[in-house]
Parts: C-alpha cells; sequence; structure tokens
C-alpha cells in the first residue's frame, strides 16, 4: 500500500463517540488520527484525547501512567484501542499494525508522531502523541491550535502547504522493505 491509497477492503469510520474524543486534541494529531484509520488494516477507537489534570492525577494514582506532564493534558495525545469483534483489544500484534498505519499517515500528512510502543521503560501501545520538540506548549497559541475542522489551514488561516513529493516517495519505499 503506498502513501496515497485507502486499504481498498477498509471501510472503517470513526464512531459519534471517537469523534467526540478527538475534541481538544491538536488539529494535526486529529487528523494523522483519521488518515490512519482509512489507510490500518484493522479498526481502531480513540480511547482518549485531551486530559484534565484531574484525569491524569487518578491515572498516575493508579499507576496506569507514569507522568503528571502527559501530552494528554495539552491534547498532543491520543490513546487508540483496536476495536476486533465489538470490542477492545490489547494484543500487541494489532497495536504495531496501528503504528504502522499512524506513521503512514504521518508521513503522508508531514506530521511527526511518536509512538509509546517504541519507548524504552514503559512500553505505551495505544498511546500516540507529537513531539515535545516540534510542538512545544505555548500557553497563548494553545488555545489557537486545538482542533480546528478547517484542518488544511494553520490557526492563523493560512492554507498549509502540501507534503513535499519526496516525502511521500521515501514513505512509499520504506513501506516495500
Amino acid at each position: 500500500m503506498t502513501a496515497n491509497q485507502s486499504n481498498p477492503q477498509n471501510s472503517f469510520k470513526l464512531s459519534a463517540r471517537s469523534s467526540e474524543r478527538l475534541a481538544g486534541v491538536h488539529k494535526d494529531l486529529a487528523r494523522v488520527v483519521r488518515r490512519a484509520l482509512q489507510l490500518s488494516a484493522i479498526d481502531f477507537t480513540v480511547l482518549e484525547g485531551r486530559r484534565s489534570i484531574e484525569r491524569q492525577t487518578q491515572l498516575y494514582e493508579s499507576g496506569a501512567t507514569r507522568t503528571l506532564n502527559s501530552r494528554h493534558l495539552s491534547g498532543h495525545a491520543v490513546d487508540l484501542g483496536a476495536w476486533v469483534g465489538g470490542g477492545v483489544r490489547w494484543d500487541w500484534p494489532l497495536y504495531e499494525t496501528i503504528n504502522q498505519a499512524m506513521q503512514l499517515a504521518a508521513t503522508e500528512q508531514c506530521v511527526p508522531v511518536e509512538w509509546g510502543g517504541d519507548w524504552k521503560n514503559f512500553k505505551d501501545g495505544p498511546h500516540f502523541q507529537l513531539p515535545w520538540d516540534t510542538y512545544p506548549i505555548l500557553r497563548q497559541a494553545q488555545d489557537e491550535e486545538i482542533q480546528n475542522e478547517g484542518a488544511n489551514q494553520t490557526p492563523h488561516g493560512e492554507p498549509v502547504e502540501p507534503c513535499p513529493s519526496s516525502i511521500l516517495r521515501q514513505a512509499q519505499d520504506e513501506g516495500t522493505e
């Protein structure tokens, strides 16, 4: 499958609940999630997007996360769940498949995305985030950058440049190795 193709057998659509959970997520990451679902070999759901500090504290105290400084707090992270047979499954290979679709969509959209499954100390298969260095939290601009249905514009209304064809070719080449 190339970066310009959808999975022809894929009829996956974001549910209303998943769409609601993308509310407050940075528009670039939300766009990658939507495209990844079109490319994915398996269905997935959005488990969680932007979190309150209260929710993050609850997860921290339960041991479900190791930080109170999560990218979820600013809308720069999502957790995705493999949706198989009418429910969420936790089999690791399913999350590797979701990651493949996310990375292909990210490359196609020229948006860097980090996968929690690549972390050394705490593997987090459902977690995807925008990198800190590329997407720093700027309090003043944060609200402007939160998800906007005008995904083809920057927060200031400028059109988004398409991804250079050289990057798309590189993604296609990497996908055939």
